[in-house]
């Protein structure tokens, strides 16, 4: 490029700095300038807390090490989302989704085999926290770190606190070079081709680049008020449209996995933090009002007499028709969201923001593979919501309205269709999911972990052959203490973190 290329990134929060961060980085040796501008007078959601394993590559990546941002952020580990509530009339209370690793690749066949010998009729032992190594951390709230020796990576999350891991993301792009402006947007000016020229800020300056990066959140300022990009929404599939939010004390021990728990009318987060607990209820508002549902969710937290405010925030659930279209890219909360169960925000963000770089190198910084980029991100956010979808269909709650026309709705994409017609036909899942190319949503190990979590089996044969499945009890366990590892609690990861510290704390 001979002359410098210019990038706005309109809104800050979480997408809009690793955004920032990632263009910075990846063309840092190229004639690009980058400016995020952003407004105090709007505030941000703020309240996406947990993460998953895509987040760590996206500090390796920046070189940005555990002990650099995560006590500035109050951030702990995350290696597993437990269930508790969702499907009670299985018999089983609580199941795990722990984070899978290179480890698990000697003990999944085994849960693969167990399940589809219990779809048989066949009593086996299908409690997926116990085929996987982040399933015994989860239950001893043991930490993932082990020592640089250690021949096998290690994949995990995180819980933060956003509004602090954005101030500590825009810090490291101003490193970068990135600029930052903190103005209102008043008007948005175009081309006659339609693609963006500019935008008027309230004091009447002109910021004019060659492409802009909508980060704008819900209102979706530039692609969906300026470009007219279509939001299609996920309400046939997705009900929930509404959450509240109210942090409680921290607790002795920081648990190392965020606890999922169905109430009446949705469900509830809890995400441990080195000084708080973050929570939240998600609900639809077509079953219950906003006054009813801050009554369960206070109840459900014993916080019913209390003062503290709730925050009550509303939710659009689904996806621009484009996610970039002439000479903007939307990213975040502008772009699509879908809801808060198993923490997709993040990473679909991280996702499209890696991709569009690739596409738009590949196109020599130009719209050539645009259409190629809107279908693969379109149909990476169907198939999130489809195992988001899963967990509700399934669900063998009978307490409420809610519950039942969850069970009861039949809007299921064909993938999903097809996916659960593999599970109760009793074939193989793991290779409907290669034939379908869905790894890299979620992968055959999540949908087991789902699928056996619920109960989603026929009942027992009447006749049993005895015990014949591959899981010994203590199996997983014995083979982590073969491989000589003792994982250290979570508790003393957390304080050598913060003894080891590269930077004071906010």
């Amino acid at each position: 490029m001979t002359k410098p290329f210019r990038i706005i990134v309109v809104g800050g929060g979480t997408a809009g700095w690793m955004a920032a961060n990632l263009f910075a980085h990846k063309w840092a040796d190229k004639n690009v300038q980058i400016t995020l501008v952003e407004s105090a007078e709007i505030g941000i959601v703020g309240v996406g807390e947990g993460s998953t394993p895509t987040l760590k590559r996206f500090f390796s990546m920046l070189g940005i090490e555990d002990n650099e941002w995560m006590p500035r952020c109050n951030a702990t580990y995350k290696v597993n989302i437990k269930f508790d509530g969702w499907s009670p009339q299985s018999g089983i209370t609580s199941y795990s989704h722990p984070f899978t690793t290179q480890l698990d690749t000697f003990t999944r066949r085994a849960f693969f085999v167990n399940c589809r010998t219990r779809r048989l009729g066949l009593d086996t032992h299908t409690s997926p926290a116990d085929f996987f190594i982040n399933g015994h951390l989860a239950k001893q709230n043991k930490g993932p770190l082990t020592p640089e020796s250690f021949p096998f990576p290690m994949e995990y999350g995180y819980h933060f606190d956003s509004q602090l891991l954005g101030k500590f993301l825009a810090e490291h792009a101003l490193k970068l070079g990135v600029t930052h402006r903190q103005t209102t947007i008043d008007k948005v000016k175009q081309h006659a081709s339609g693609d963006i020229s500019q935008l008027i800020t309230a004091q009447g300056e002109s910021l004019a680049a060659d492409f802009f990066v909508d980060c704008s959140g819900f209102r979706g300022l530039l692609m969906q008020q300026t470009l007219g990009v279509s939001f299609k929404p996920y309400k046939d599939n997705l009900f929930n449209d509404s959450a509240l939010v109210m942090p409680t004390p921290s607790e002795n021990t920081v648990a190392n996995q965020t606890t999922a728990t169905a109430l009446a009318n949705g469900w509830c987060w809890h995400i441990p933090l080195t000084n708080r607990i973050g929570n939240g209820y998600v609900y639809s508002s077509d079953f219950v009002t906003k006054d009813q549902a801050e009554i369960e969710f206070r109840q459900h937290l014993g916080m019913l007499d209390n003062e503290q405010t709730c925050r009550h925030l509303p939710m659009k659930v689904g996806c621009l028709e484009q996610h970039w279209r002439g000479n903007c890219l939307a990213i975040g909360l502008s772009q699509g969201f879908i809801e808060p169960l198993e923490a997709t925000a993040l990473h679909l963000v991280q996702i499209c923001i890696e991709l569009f770089i690739i596409k738009y190198e590949q196109g020599n910084f130009s719209n050539q593979h645009q259409a190629e980029y809107n279908n693969k991100i379109s149909e990476r956010f169907e198939r999130v919501r489809d195992y988001i979808v899963a967990h509700y269909k399934l669900n063998t709650r009978q307490d409420s309205d809610y519950w039942r026309a969850n069970r009861d709705n039949g809007v299921l994409s064909d993938s999903l269709s097809q996916l659960l017609d593999v599970w109760y036909k009793r074939e193989d899942l793991a290779a409907e999911i290669t034939r379908q190319d869905l790894s890299t949503h979620f992968n055959a190990e999540s949908w087991h972990c789902l699928l056996a979590g619920y109960g989603a089996f026929p009942a027992l044969a009447d006749k049993q052959p005895g015990k014949g499945d591959l899981y010994q009890e203590q199996g997983v366990q014995k083979f982590i203490q073969g491989c000589g590892l003792n994982f250290s609690s979570h508790q003393h990861n957390l304080e050598t973190l913060r003894a080891t510290s590269k930077q004071a704390l906010i």
